[in-house]
């Protein structure tokens, strides 16, 4: 890292609490020799913490067109460039595609810079499955976004989406139409001093009767199929009868050798079972 190649860098920002990026990312914006910044006010914030001082670009997607030939003349005059977005990793959902694209047509070397993004921090604390699809931002009109949820509804992986915190109620209104078996984590401020997680079933969630602010991150969960569900009924049922008999331990045994599934599920459902009845 003493010497940067010349080339376009992404590199992936904070999405909240400026603690959270990495040396490497420190290194690569402080040898640049510009900096392209979807908001140069908001980038400041974070480049005037870590006393960096380089050129700034603005560049966002209301003149992506317009600055892309200055930039690739600057790339290839051999300068390092910096590609930032507002917040988390750039490209995803955020301008810079078109720039990635041009470089590749000509040979420019692009270098990714890991880092924060709110698509993985929402969907490794969802407790969902680990095969998820990442769509972004959903359409704003009604006809636009039943359009899109009808061709997702039969996906069997999580679904991570981006949504206005002010719109939340009338995007839970679709959900509960098209993912109604699902379960759903609605992330709010992650990273932040007010960081939120919402978790609950689709079919049970209520209407926010506050406004949320911000970009929200929704990841809903895959498909419960009917055979899933009547199988943790089965188990369920079966647990609740012996555990009046016998040991947790004996219990887990029993039922996860008799139905085949692993001991961590059968654990899970009798702990769940002994809670209620004690809050009972």
């Amino acid at each position: 890292m003493n010497v940067l190649t010349p080339g376009l860098y992404i590199v992936s920002t904070p999405i909240g609490n400026l603690d959270d990026i990495t040396l490497r990312s420190l290194e690569v914006l402080k040898k640049s020799d510009i900096i392209l910044c979807e908001d140069t006010r908001r980038s400041l914030k974070l480049l005037n913490h870590y006393k960096i001082k380089k050129k700034l670009i603005s560049y966002h997607k209301f003149n992506e067109q317009k600055e892309l030939q200055k930039i690739i003349e600057y790339l290839n005059e051999g300068k390092i460039l910096s590609l930032i977005s507002d917040a988390g990793t750039p490209i995803l959902s955020d301008p810079g595609l078109l720039l990635i694209k041009t470089c590749i047509e000509k040979s420019i070397k692009i270098f990714p810079i890991p880092g924060a993004s709110s698509i993985t921090a929402a969907t490794c604390v969802s407790g969902f499955d680990d095969k998820f699809l990442f769509y972004g931002f959903l359409p704003k009109t009604e006809n636009d976004l039943v359009k899109t949820i009808s061709g997702l509804k039969n996906i069997d992986f999580s679904l991570v989406f981006f949504v206005p915190g002010i719109k939340i109620n009338f995007y839970l209104k679709i959900f509960k139409e098209y993912f109604s078996s699902r379960d759903i984590l609605i992330a709010r401020e992650i990273t932040k001093i007010h960081e939120t997680f919402y978790r609950e079933k689709i079919s049970a969630i209520e209407p926010f009767k506050n406004v949320l602010k911000g970009e929200l991150t929704i990841v809903i969960s895959k498909i419960y199929n009917n055979n899933e569900l009547e199988s943790d009924v089965n188990i369920v049922s079966q647990a609740s009868e012996y555990l009046k008999k016998y040991s947790l331990k004996d219990v887990v045994e029993l039922i996860s050798k008799k139905e085949k599934i692993s001991k961590k599920k059968v654990y899970e459902i009798c702990l769940k079972i002994k809670k209620n009845e004690k809050n009972n």
